[in-house]
């Protein structure tokens, strides 16, 4: 009988492999270098003193801060809309599960602008808000409303495909042995769900980070109060401050980067702890 022979990998496996490392090199590890050598033509204390500036670093404290604070916002109601989409039948949920893709086909700009005029305080809802002291439009409120608009999306796409996977039968079995709801949510869904939460939180997170075109409208770019960390680097670019604009944008990209690994170890975390 003839043998079987199993392959270990798939075949063209080196060409393919040559052919990704350099289709991300040209696309993401060579400009991320050219930042990163750019920002080098600054001495350490011209390098220190551009990223601690007062300006500098209000704006960083608006963007990670407005960022973490949607990111949060959009963990919550996004992993509401994707178990709504999931596990209910409804008239117009096709138009609602389109709508969720929304911000995804919408450019930014078009966005920040439609914010605004929807919040400003001649604005339908912001003419509303702004006799109960409630500001959004020019205030770091509006930052975090653009933000919560553009991140939506990457925490219902993530979430949602885990949902369709877990089926209503390990539910039904859970509570044929006398659990409760609650005892069934934290200990049934939450943790088949936390790797793509975590996730859907990272993107979202990293996505708010580095947003301009729907912030730079709503947010009035106030120095020291409403201006994120992009529209500086924008604003030092214009001025022809090449080196201090990539001395910032190289701060945000560590800072990103720190981000995304330590989810990435939450989430083996997270995966090994279940697997037991």
């Amino acid at each position: 009988m003839p043998r079987l022979v199993q392959n270990t990998i798939i075949p063209g496996f080196g060409l393919t492999l040559g052919i990704t490392i350099s289709y991300l090199s040209l696309l993401v590890l060579l400009p991320l270098g050219v930042l990163v050598l750019k920002a080098t033509g600054l001495t350490w204390e011209q390098f220190w003193a551009t990223i601690s500036d007062e300006r500098v670093v209000a704006s960083y404290r608006l963007s990670f801060g407005a960022a973490l604070v949607a990111a949060l916002i959009n963990v919550v109601f996004g992993v509401i809309v994707a178990w709504v989409l999931v596990r209910y039948r409804f008239p117009g949920r096709s138009i609602v599960d389109a709508l969720v893709d929304l911000p995804f086909a919408l450019p930014t700009a078009v966005a920040g602008i439609a914010l605004t005029a929807l919040y400003a305080p001649n604005g339908w809802l912001g003419s509303r808000l702004e006799p109960l002291g409630i500001k959004v439009a020019y205030a770091p409120l509006g930052v975090v409303v653009a933000l919560i608009f553009i991140g939506m999306p990457f925490v219902v796409r993530t979430v949602q495909p885990v949902l369709e996977e877990l089926g209503r039968d390990v539910e039904e079995a859970a509570v044929s042995l006398g659990a409760n709801r609650w005892q069934t949510i934290r200990r049934i869904i939450i943790p088949e769900l936390w790797p793509a939460v975590l996730t859907g939180f990272a993107l979202a997170f990293a996505r708010a980070v580095g947003e301009y075109g729907s912030v730079v409208f709503i947010s009035g770019n106030l120095p020291m109060k409403t201006e994120i960390t992009p529209l500086l680097i924008i604003t030092k670019l214009e001025q022809y401050q090449y080196a201090e604009a990539t001395a910032i944008a190289t701060v945000m990209l560590a800072a990103s980067f720190i981000m995304l690994f330590t989810i990435n170890l939450l989430q083996r975390w997270i995966t090994r702890r279940t697997a037991l």
